[in-house]
């Protein structure tokens, strides 16, 4: 039965989703070593350096569905070497004796890294798929929402107004950020690596360059300057990109988890009938998706950190610490894909309250408003003696329930400078957005 949450029978669809088991289940892991032995195989037929026939073979029978992956699991553990089981029952099927030309010259790494390679590459039209989709959801909230007036907050208090148009579009540049940094990533990450033991190449003699290329070109990954046995940071550079994406996505679920609560119901994930909020109290609409991708953001995060150890290799190689890629990367990227869904989810159905957001324009009665205040009179008494006055007739304000408007109309160092009429101008949220509108306009014609 399973035990990982992301196969779990009874979580496993909170914590995966069926694309991303798909390419990092056991299956297709020992598929995309195949893949690459394949490719070495044609390679070195090609370059005349096994019989050709051989590699047809190997070809013909190099599927995961003529092996029994439970069984190589078994001989992992006999011979406590990750890969032998696997070559092994490959060439078992393999008739004619072209199984003796299996894996020939090649390293266990070479297979581990450019399989690992592989199955990064299958996902990553899913990850860009789903950013894309997240944007593209986000942009239509900012274009929609352009001029809807809400509050803006700092240090979790109210600071002034600006637009939920504003707010999804400071969303959408970053996440077009996140996309830019896969696609440069993209030429270091589809990089392969079939270089031998110590990467000398030795074990291929002269042919060995033009063997790495040719293979790793059927297989449509680059070819590496040098292996990159020892060299990790091509993995940490995966764990970074994802652990950044799940910093965004975790950032959105965090905001509209607080601003779907209550005191604010400016926000809500969506509901569907059915969804239950708790087991005794029936009225609950709890936010449990942007909840579930709150802790996905920290699960990827926490997988970064295991990643990163792995990069302090010896010598040309330190198994120790390249066992640790073979847990959290796969798990990194099952939670990324189970989190980029999610929350595709989330952003493409978003419900909004524009009227809740004007409702809570007016919470502090006028307090929001204390920075155009103070710029005004600081047009007739100095913007450092305004704000000294401002501060102190807000403070007041605050502390004794008295309205902003007629705490300011009350006192001689205001009224003097501003009359009521006045006031009421600088004190409406809906004239002191700035530049929302237009910050909103450039960042949508920049996508």
């Amino acid at each position: 039965m399973p035990s990982h949450i992301s196969e779990s029978l009874l979580y496993g669809a909170s914590f995966s989703t069926p694309e991303f088991l798909a390419i990092f289940n056991d299956e297709n892991r020992v598929q995309t070593w195949f893949d690459v032995e394949v490719a070495l195989a044609e390679a070195q037929a090609e370059l005349e350096m096994i019989p050709a026939d051989a590699a047809v073979e190997i070809r013909a029978k190099a599927r995961v569905e003529n092996v029994d992956v439970a069984e190589i699991g078994r001989g992992i553990s006999a011979t406590a070497h990750p890969i032998v089981p696997a070559l092994r029952a490959l060439e078992h099927v393999c008739e004619g004796g072209a199984g003796e030309y299996i894996h020939y010259g090649a390293t266990t790494q070479d297979i581990m890294d450019t399989g690992l390679v592989l199955q990064l590459k299958q996902a990553w039209p899913l990850i860009l798929r789903d950013l894309e989709a997240s944007r593209t959801a986000l942009a239509k909230l900012a274009r929609e929402h352009r001029s809807t007036v809400m509050v803006g907050r700092t240090h979790g208090q109210q600071a002034l107004p600006l637009t939920f148009g504003y707010k999804c579009a400071v969303w959408v540049d970053e996440i077009g950020r996140q996309i830019e940094r896969c696609r440069e990533a993209e030429a270091r990450l589809f990089t392969g690596n079939i270089t031998g033991a110590v990467g000398t190449m030795a074990s291929f003699g002269p042919k060995g360059p033009e063997m790495q290329v040719l293979a790793l070109k059927k297989l449509d990954l680059a070819a590496p300057n040098i292996c990159w046995h020892s060299s990790r940071d091509r993995v940490c550079e995966l764990a970074n990109l994802m652990t950044q994406i799940a910093g965004t996505f975790g950032k959105i679920a965090r905001e509209i988890y607080a601003l779907q609560q209550v005191e604010f119901s400016e926000l809500s994930e969506p509901h569907h009938a059915g969804k239950v909020g708790s087991s005794t109290m029936p009225h609950k609409r709890n936010p449990a998706t942007v909840e579930l991708s709150i802790g996905l953001s920290r699960l990827i995060r926490a997988q970064q950190l295991a990643i990163q150890d792995a990069v302090y290799q010896e010598h040309e190689r330190y198994s120790a610490l390249l066992r640790i890629e073979l847990a959290a990367v796969p798990e990194m990227m099952i939670y990324t894909g189970a989190l980029l869904a999610k929350m595709r989810g989330v952003v493409e159905r978003l419900n909004v309250d524009p009227a809740r957001m004007r409702e809570n324009l007016d919470m502090l009665g006028g307090l929001l408003l204390s920075e155009p205040v103070m710029l005004a009179l600081g047009e007739a008494i100095g913007k450092q003696t305004a704000h000294e006055v401002v501060y102190e007739i807000a403070m007041a304000s605050f502390e004794q329930g008295v309205p902003f408007r007629d705490a300011l109309v009350a006192d001689d160092r205001v009224s003097a400078h501003l009359d009521a009429a006045a006031l009421d101008g600088v004190l409406d949220p809906v004239a002191y957005i700035g530049e929302s509108e237009r910050i909103v306009d450039a960042v949508l014609a920049a996508m």
